[in-house]
């Protein structure tokens, strides 16, 4: 039997990107249906894709990715059917799903990109799960198949272990350039998400008094400060120094500028460090697993040029999507999940970090507005993901 039975199938769950010039558009369209944004303003960010080629290279780590987690789930001997599907572009969801379930999957463990918990990073897929499943009503009837997602994976030992390992890799790199540690400043960079959301991101007292399971859970800024926390000692041992100057930092801010985000953007805090004390900067996308457009534009394009025109040494961690470690804590919080479903054992505690989210539920009941169809491709269609592993039926 699987080590991940019930389950008959994963389908990796990400943001998408278009695969060339003419995808960008209507891709970007997708992103940001319902919010009102014209597509003057559209086009004017689409500038950022032009210099990639139109292309996203959220594709190309996400193949890489269902590699890495195709040659772990075989070292461990599962042979488990592996899918993708995208929120905004090809291959959507529903696509991903349908293949699936085409080659015979009927319940499928849910992986998304996203480390941590909030709106857009837990709600969001289950919305966009529960959509796929109404679509395929026209071939399977409703309760055929069932679609759960792992938990959020911030505090996982690969996680940690692969940023230490991967924020030590930058410092050395600033030291072969002649930065000492006591110059370099740490910044820890995440995705901005309106205060709106982050104040739904985790219980309120009324809820935590309604539903005591829930005492775990954090909001999305505390699950990167608890990230960080637990960090800071260890990299303080590995670099060898006393105290490792650090700072959480934010990017990629969209939508009106009358609302309110989560502050400061990385290139007021690269704008606003002690020249005087601080000679380099280490950047570590921690709100990323993946180089995503945010961080291939707005870390090593965007704030790069700024640490440039400062005259800062810059290097920016690698992401650890490609971490052997981190590629195997997912598969770990994959086999938790099942365990639990077929009430072999509790959900664990991962041992890194003293708080673990076991139930995401208030980033997971705050629902946003309803969304407009999504845009399809203007180009012809490409062919999706072909389903990874053998042929599964019902388990």
């Amino acid at each position: 039997m699987s080590s991940l039975a019930p389950y008959d199938a994963i389908m990796l769950l990400s943001y998408g990107g278009p695969n060339g010039p003419e995808d960008v558009l209507p891709f970007m369209r997708n992103a940001t249906r319902g919010r009102g944004v014209p597509d003057e303003r559209l086009l004017q960010v689409s500038e950022h894709y032009k210099l990639f080629g139109g292309v996203s290279p959220i594709n190309e780590c996400n193949r890489r990715l269902l590699a890495h987690l195709r040659r772990e789930l075989d070292r461990r001997g599962c042979d488990i059917a592996l899918g993708w599907g995208n929120r905004n572009w090809h291959p959507f969801v529903s696509e991903g799903l349908r293949e699936l379930a085409d080659a015979g999957a009927r319940r499928i463990l849910a992986l998304p990109t996203s480390a941590y918990a909030s709106y857009s990073g837990c709600r969001q897929y289950r919305e966009d799960i529960a959509s796929a499943l109404v679509e395929l009503e026209d071939t399977y009837a409703p309760g055929v198949l069932t679609v759960d997602k792992v938990r959020p994976y911030y505090n996982t030992d690969g996680m940690f272990n692969a940023q230490v390992r991967s924020i030590q890799v930058a410092y050395a790199k600033l030291a072969e350039q002649g930065f000492k540690p006591q110059q370099i400043k740490l910044l820890y960079v995440t995705h901005s998400i309106p205060l709106a959301m982050e104040a739904g991101s985790a219980p309120s007292a009324e809820e935590l008094e309604r539903f005591p399971r829930l005492a775990n859970e954090i909001s999305y800024v505390a699950q990167h400060q608890a990230l960080i926390e637990a960090l800071q000692p260890a990299l303080e041992w590995a670099l060898g120094v006393k105290q490792v100057n650090a700072d959480l930092a934010y990017c990629s801010r969209s939508g009106p500028p009358h609302a309110k985000w989560l502050e400061s953007d990385i290139n007021d805090v690269l704008a606003q460090l002690d020249r005087d004390q601080i000679q380099a900067v280490v950047v570590a996308p921690i709100g990323f697993i993946t180089d995503h457009m945010e961080v291939v534009y707005d870390l090593d394009t965007e704030a790069a040029q700024t640490a440039a025109e400062l005259g800062l040494g810059y290097e920016r961690a690698d992401t650890v999507s490609e971490d052997p470690e981190f590629v195997s804590s997912l598969v770990d919080i994959m086999e938790e999940r099942a365990a639990h479903v077929a009430k072999a054992t509790k959900l664990l505690t991962p041992p890194a970090l003293a708080r673990s989210i076991l139930y995401v539920h208030r980033s997971a009941v705050v629902a946003g507005p309803p969304r407009p169809a999504l845009a399809q491709t203007v180009s012809p269609r490409r062919p999706h993901l072909t389903v990874l592993g053998v042929e599964h039926g019902e388990s």
